[in-house]
């Protein structure tokens, strides 16, 4: 593995190991969950290390799986097991990376590179067999764009609209505005009773509102939100029309851009299911599960730029904006991955505070 500024990793070939994988590199701290991780959209055009030494001992199973196929660009491990036990377990994860085209490299110093992306930043790279050779890799890794500046909700959004039924009695219709969702989050929210409508993040805000859904769900996405299109028409329409709003990762810096607040990129970014953030209206901490490499500026519990809003959630790691709310308008949105798919279910909770904004709203409910 070659990253942009010439650090050169090595190890062995795993997965797709004819082709040369390219990507940001990022690191994930989570301890188990590597096939959610593979399987969020939110990772496509990165190359994920995982910190976790041994990786694949329990195997792959479909149920895990947050989307139709993995999205990461490549994969990064210390050791990969060669075998799984798990009776969930229906294939192993050598041959489920071989099977969809993921290049895995093995046997890397994953924690001497954790320690170099937190030092010198989250970066492009790339994996590829040694005799390409680092000069011809390397001129490669440079040519490819780099995240800042690169939308990839198009990339990963459905094509065509579909609808995912509500678990039991159909209470809410909710609108799911697609930048890279995962099935956890609309399982949660259809056991929840509400009947939910996807569609590709390019959609007509005007087309959405005709339908006259309860609420709106904004979710999680890859690249930069600073040039996600429409943003500005999408927010200030959902405004407008006074529909309560949750978004989350993506969904909630772009629902912080629309109002007027600034979105910057992280050093290395928040990557794992060990994030600890502050509820500064319990004054409880969470621990979460957490998969960005931007942020929505703040300064304490206000949001520059975007007077409207104010600051619900804080990171106690470095201070960054966890949560947001609009102090009139029926509209919260955190950071971090509330569905922990990954992750532990400290805030699971906010899924059921979306569906009390839903029952406030004015139109009438499908019970």
């Amino acid at each position: 593995m070659v990253l942009e500024d010439g650090t050169v990793f090595r190890g062995c070939l795993a997965g797709r190991d004819d082709q040369v994988a390219l990507g940001e590199v990022v690191f994930n701290t989570s301890l188990a969950g590597y096939q959610e991780i593979l399987t969020d959209p939110s990772y496509a055009g990165q190359i994920v290390t995982m910190t976790a030494p041994l990786i694949g001992n329990y195997g792959v199973t479909a149920a895990d799986n947050e989307a139709a196929r993995p999205w990461v660009a490549g994969l990064v491990v210390r050791e990969l097991s060669p075998c799984y036990s798990s009776w969930r377990a229906e294939t192993g994860l050598v041959d489920y990376l071989a099977r969809h085209d993921i290049c895995c490299i093995e046997g890397v110093d994953t924690r001497k590179l954790t320690r170099h992306i937190r030092s010198e930043g989250a970066m492009r790279a790339a994996i590829a067999r040694d005799e390409l050779g680092v000069d011809e890799i390397l001129r490669r890794v440079l040519d490819h764009p780099a995240m800042t500046g690169l939308d990839l909700t198009r990339v990963v959004t459905t094509g065509e609209p579909y609808s995912v039924p509500a678990a039991g009695t159909p209470r809410f219709r909710v609108a799911v505005y697609d930048f890279g969702v995962k099935r956890r989050s609309l399982r949660l929210l259809s056991e929840l009773g509400c009947e939910l409508t996807v569609v590709p993040s390019t959609t007509p805000v005007e087309q959405v509102l005709a339908e006259r859904p309860h609420g709106v769900f904004l979710s999680n996405g890859p690249g930069d939100p600073g040039v996600v299109p429409g943003v500005g028409e999408l927010i200030g329409a959902l405004a407008g029309a006074e529909v309560p709003v949750f978004g989350i990762c993506l969904g909630h810096q772009l629902v912080a851009r629309g109002f007027g607040a600034e979105t910057f990129k992280l050093l290395y970014g928040h990557r794992g299911g060990n994030h600890p953030v502050h509820n500064l209206a319990t004054r409880r901490v969470e621990i979460t599960s957490q998969n960005h490499g931007f942020a929505v500026r703040a300064d304490g519990d206000s949001v520059p730029g975007a007077p409207d809003l104010v600051a619900t959630h804080i990171n106690l790691n470095d201070g960054t904006l966890e949560g947001l709310r609009h102090r009139e308008l029926p509209l919260l949105a955190v950071q971090y991955h509330p569905e922990s798919a990954p992750g532990p279910h400290d805030s699971r909770y906010l899924f059921h505070e979306f569906v009390a904004l839903l029952r406030k709203a004015s139109v009438p409910t499908l019970t």
